[in-house]
C-alpha cells in the first residue's frame, strides 16, 4: 500500500517533534526545512495534527509545536486511518460514475480487508518511538539547532 503525500508530510513532521526533548517547541518552518517539504504543505499538516489533538501549539514570538500527551502515545496505523481521505479503496465509485460490477464486487472487500491488515501491522508501531538521535542530529543541525534540540 501507499500512502498520500499528505500523511507523509504529518508523519515526518511528528517524527521531528518526537525527537525535541519534552518542552521543546518548533516553529513550523523549522519543521518544513527539517523535512524538505515547502512551508505552505507543513502548515496544513499542522493544522490537520493540531485538530487531531497530537500537538499542543503556543503562539507568540517563541512560540512553536509540540507533541502532546496524546501525540506521544499516537501509532502510525492510528494516524494514517485519520488521514486517509479515500472512501473507497478501488475507486469503484468515482465522479465518473460507478463501476458496473459493483453490486456483487468481492474484490472491493478484499481490498478493504487489505488495507485494514496494512493500518492493522502499524498500529504496534508508537510514532514518537522511531526516531533516534543519531538520525535527528544531522536534522537539527542542518536547521540551525544544536543536537538533541
Amino acid at each position: 500500500m501507499k500512502i498520500n503525500a499528505f500523511a507523509d508530510v504529518s508523519l515526518r513532521a511528528l517524527l521531528v517533534l518526537a525527537a525535541a526533548p519534552d518542552g521543546g517547541l518548533l516553529t513550523t518552518q523549522s519543521i518544513a526545512d527539517a523535512v524538505g517539504t515547502p512551508y505552505n504543505h507543513v502548515s496544513k499538516a499542522m493544522a490537520k495534527l493540531r485538530a487531531l489533538g497530537l500537538i499542543d501549539v503556543e503562539r507568540g514570538r517563541n512560540g512553536g509545536s509540540r507533541l502532546s500527551s496524546a501525540g506521544r502515545t499516537a501509532t502510525v496505523g492510528q494516524l494514517l486511518r485519520q488521514l486517509d481521505t479515500r472512501m473507497d479503496p478501488a475507486d469503484c465509485i468515482a465522479t465518473g460514475g460507478t463501476c458496473p460490477l459493483i453490486t456483487e464486487c468481492r474484490l472491493r472487500a478484499a481490498l478493504a480487508r487489505a488495507r485494514e491488515a496494512f493500518y492493522g501491522e502499524l498500529d504496534g508501531i508508537v510514532i514518537a518511538s522511531l526516531p533516534t538521535s543519531r538520525q535527528m542530529a544531522p536534522v537539527f543541525a542542518a536547521i540551525g539547532l544544536r543536537p538533541g534540540l
